[in-house]
């Protein structure tokens, strides 16, 4: 999921790549990881474009479509459930700093939410 986050995944494909069921998938994978196997995607997709947004000039558009999202509606609704701002207003106060990107990925991560609380606004 890590290396092929912008291809259409679902929990039936995954599962049959670990040879077991989508439910047993599910639990073990939200066990492991304290998030749904969705719910990881759609973060790994979005830190992606947090990093399209802060290094590149590329239209949210075009970094929406790159990671992987099939719609700029849901990406924006997903960016802002996640990261707490629109895309473009995560551009706007982002500011590339000149550290190594392992540190800016972990001070810019976005934290997930445990499950069942997560925000409604939006």
């Amino acid at each position: 999921m890590d290396r092929a986050y912008a291809q259409p995944l679902d929990v039936p494909a995954l599962a049959r790549i670990a040879h077991v069921s989508p439910a047993h998938f599910t639990r073990t994978f939200r066990a492991a990881f304290g998030e749904t196997p969705h719910r990881y995607l759609q973060r790994r997709r979005i830190e992606r474009a947090m990093f399209l947004l802060r290094e590149t000039d590329r239209s949210v558009t075009d970094i929406c479509f790159e990671v992987g999202f099939g719609s700029t509606g849901t990406f924006s609704r997903t960016f802002r459930s996640i990261v707490g701002r629109s895309p473009r207003e995560y551009r706007r106060h982002a500011v590339a700093a000149d550290v190594p990107t392992c540190f800016t990925m972990a001070w810019t991560r976005p934290v997930s939410a445990p499950p069942g609380r997560l925000s409604s606004s939006g």
